[in-house]
């Protein structure tokens, strides 16, 4: 034992449940790792800058370093150092110079200074991570701190949304709260800003019901980033996946974020967290060692397997998560498990989700990490939400993934761009996609809310981008307007970026509510991207990832008439979504009756649908006839073109149909068109109708 740590008493403690977990009266220590040789627990004074003791832990059982510690209460910080071989090319990286995190911490305290103590090797030799550093990171690390989580425990949980009743906000924290006036100024930016009365009263009013935040778990700002300026905005870098960013915290610093929950609970609103299991901030070989690089490299890691020195790298980000080890495995479902029960969040969004799913043969969609969710008795419970892609072999799995899920639908995506587009032959793509992808998702007993159906999100152009630029522009990224998509879907409508032209703008107007009526009349799941409904613009960039800035942030003050115009016209349309189940299917066997027309009123046929894209939809659930303010029938017109259509109104023989709304004229409603009768849509439109 080293001499600062003779005060304190190390007991055997406990390896069953990992981190640091105060009893009441001490702490248990304990961190997995196969090939570790010993480990080290540093304590270190109140400001993190001192360490005042260093104890070795005294026990190892299953592959779990632990011991106890009586004398350790919350608020002490800590953190490991791990001994056991540096050989990279058999997969191992120790270096007890390294002050490393524990993968369990539930607080972090400081930040990154980054240097070359980071880092296992010495950047300057010539065989780079084949070589050692002896420098020591702890100077300029953040500290883990041990936590109470009994108060956690008090909180009697929320009534979950249905599904089929399901509308996201897909939004920031920072993001949103940074320039809001309604916030107090030292809130914005933080949990308790989010959770603040003005910001949750918003969301509710617009019917929202269910808020899915960008990555909320620790991260760090990406060195390279910070050399030009920048920062990570978004937060794809975890770093610890049981500790909130500290970057967020308000005056209650960790308990900010459970306020924050429960203020959007009593507002009846959900709260979905954006999480990142596929990979973590230590990058590839060349990459610092912050963590599980430095506790069990070979274990947390997908290595190459002729040459361990190198990282499998499906993400696209320097290393891939390796959860086929069942405690990386037991890792995940411990912090998905920690969010749920103790951080009382109600479902999650994962980030190049088709990771998680894969084995050391490929995606297997009855894979370890699909099982152990699908059988658990919280997880199975909440809301999970694939991203279906990564770029590694047969990455793409829209519709891959088990009976249980919601993914988010590119198809759906692009399909809708397309078809407002006018593209030829999207027709009958976007009909499918409409009718919540039956195509893709009817099947093993899923429902139609596996589609969740976006036009936007964080990544790419916001709505109002996408109808006024037709590339990209992302020089404040200093990647030389390289980065971000170059396939957007977009149209500026004959001027690149903001304009005075009054017939432009008009036309950006209408495909904006074009946009927004399709993606809430919509079977699936619809998610809105904050601030579209404001029609936010970051100025073209389509790549926001490094924007901590005005770019990225949500503007609430002197918007022009035509942004309020736009978010009462987005509360109209979720409102319809609510009161009317034609609108937001829930079951592929509700006997509801689909029928196509063409413009001239007949049934579409195959031939129709390839000679252009103007469509007539008719949804009719006899089941609903007689319910007080629920409409059994409707119909849909789209006329994507750029000139106005006399439609023929099907003659069905079940009479009159009332206007309820056009993306033409937000106005006018409670016209009366007979069937059989002409009715003129106007260019660029839709327009939805009701029996009479």
């Amino acid at each position: 034992m080293d001499a600062k740590s003779t005060h304190f008493t190390v007991m055997p403690g406990e390896w069953h449940q990992l981190g640091a977990c105060f009893d009441g009266e001490g702490t248990n220590f304990a961190l997995f790792s196969a090939h570790a040789e010993r480990v080290e627990l540093c304590l270190f004074d109140e400001t993190g800058s001192v360490e005042i003791a260093r104890i070795e832990l005294p026990e190892y059982t299953n592959e779990v370093w632990h011991g106890y510690l009586p004398a350790v209460k919350p608020g002490q910080l800590y953190g490991y150092r791990v001994h056991g071989p540096y050989d990279p090319e058999r997969g191992h990286r120790f270096n007890p110079n390294k002050l490393v995190l524990d993968p369990y911490a539930r607080d972090l305290v400081g930040d990154f200074a980054w240097s070359k103590a980071h880092f296992g090797y010495d950047l300057d030799a010539e065989e780079k991570d084949l070589s050692f550093n002896d420098l020591d990171s702890a100077p300029c690390s953040p500290k883990c701190r041990v936590v109470d989580s009994a108060e956690s425990r008090l909180y009697n949980g929320f009534n979950r949304i249905p599904w089929a009743e399901t509308i996201v906000y897909e939004t920031h924290v920072k993001g949103f709260t940074k320039l809001n006036p309604a916030i107090p100024e030292e809130l914005r930016g933080t949990f308790e800003g989010l959770g603040h009365k003005a910001a949750v009263d918003y969301v509710k009013s617009l019917g929202i019901t269910s808020i899915e935040l960008l990555p909320v778990h620790a991260f760090p700002d990406d060195s390279h980033l910070m050399d030009k300026g920048l920062h990570n905005f978004w937060g794809y870098n975890t770093i610890g996946f049981f500790s909130p960013a500290s970057r967020y915290y308000g005056p209650q610093g960790l308990a900010g974020f459970r306020d924050m929950v429960r203020a959007f609970h009593d507002a009846g609103i959900e709260v979905i967290l954006d999480v990142v299991y596929n990979h973590t901030a230590e990058g590839n070989e060349l990459g610092p060692t912050l963590s599980f690089k430095g506790i069990d490299n070979f274990s947390y890691y997908r290595t190459l397997p002729d040459n361990h020195r190198y990282y499998i790298n499906d993400t696209g980000t320097g290393n891939t998560v390796n959860t086929s080890h069942p405690r990386v495995l037991q890792m995940v479902m411990d912090s998905l498990r920690y969010w749920a029960e103790e951080m009382h969040v109600d479902g999650f969004r994962f980030d190049l989700g088709t990771i998680l799913g894969r084995e050391p043969e490929g995606f297997d969609q009855r894979g370890g990490f699909f099982d152990a969710v699908t059988q658990d008795p919280v997880l199975s419970k909440v809301k999970l939400i694939g991203e279906p892609w990564d770029i590694g072999p047969g990455g793409y799995q829209v519709g891959g993934f088990p009976p249980g899920w919601a993914e988010w639908n590119d198809k759906y995506r692009d399909s809708t761009r397309e078809y407002w587009l006018n593209a030829d032959n999207t027709s009958q793509d976007f009909a499918a996609r409409l009718l919540g992808s039956g195509d893709i998702y009817d099947l093993r007993g899923r429902r139609p809310w596996a589609s969740v159906n976006f036009i936007t999100a964080h990544d790419g152009f916001t709505l109002n981008d996408l109808v006024s630029y037709d590339q990209k522009h992302n020089d404040a990224n200093g990647e030389d307007n390289r980065d971000g998509h170059d396939h957007n879907r977009s149209h500026n409508y004959g001027h690149e970026g903001p304009t005075d032209d009054a017939e432009i703008n008009a036309i950006r107007d209408r495909q904006k509510r074009n946009f927004l009526a399709t993606l809430f009349f919509s079977h699936g799941t619809p998610m809105l991207l904050a601030g579209d409904e404001l029609g936010r613009s970051q100025m073209g960039n389509n790549n926001g990832y490094c924007q901590d800035s005005e770019i990225s942030w949500l503007h609430w003050d002197n918007l022009p008439e035509t942004c309020e115009e736009l978010r009462e016209f987005s509360r109209r349309l979720i409102a319809l979504r609510k009161a009317q189940p034609l609108l937001r299917r829930a079951n592929w066997r509700d006997g509801m009756i689909i029928d196509w027309y063409n413009v001239d009123g007949g049934r579409q046929e195959n031939e129709h649908w390839v000679e252009g894209n103007p469509l007539a939809l008719k949804l009719l659930r006899p089941d609903l006839e007689g319910e007080h303010d629920v409409w059994p029938e409707i119909l849909l017109l789209f006329n994507p073109i750029a000139e106005d259509i006399d439609f023929a109104l099907p003659d069905t023989g079940g009479g009159s149909w009332q206007l309820e709304l056009t993306t033409f004229d937000t106005d006018r409603r409670g016209d009366v068109a007979e069937e059989g009768h002409t009715f003129r849509l106007q260019a660029r439109s839709l327009a939805l109708f009701r029996r009479a």
